[in-house]
């Protein structure tokens, strides 16, 4: 009698050896460790991006409340209408130069993480004949 005829199994490839029993899960395992490392790095790369947007929105924010205070304007209004949301506009006047300092928190992904702040500075000189500045 000859053997039962049925599907010819596979030969390996050249230079690849035919997978092992002690081989099997190995790629369950590479994803088990790599997905989180790959999550944390998303997560560090998403809050990187939000620090730097914060961060500009920071410097507009301070230079135009540093513009607005050298012309005689409310100084602390003008930042608050560029500054993120949950910012601390500090203006002062000092010598014949308005200073403008906005201090901002990082909006970041999850919940019981320490909060990040970022800040900026501008100065502007006094305009001649304004009425001085405003904080």
């Amino acid at each position: 009698m000859s053997p039962p005829a049925g599907p010819a199994r596979p030969s390996p490839r050249p230079g690849r050896p035919h997978p092992t029993g002690s081989d099997r899960g190995s790629v369950t395992a590479e994803l088990a460790v790599g997905l989180p490392a790959l999550l944390v790095l998303l997560f560090a790369g998403l809050t990187a991006i939000g620090a730097v947007t914060t961060q500009l929105r920071c410097v507009d924010a301070a230079r135009d409340a540093a513009l607005a205070a050298s012309r005689g304007e409310s100084g602390s209004e003008a930042g608050q209408r560029a500054a993120p949301a949950g910012a601390e506009v500090t203006v002062t006047a000092a010598d014949g130069t308005v200073t403008a300092t906005v201090r901002a928190p990082v909006p970041l992904l999850g919940g019981p993480l320490p909060r990040l702040r970022v800040g900026a500075t501008a100065v502007a000189a006094v305009e001649p004949g304004s009425p001085g500045p405003a904080p």
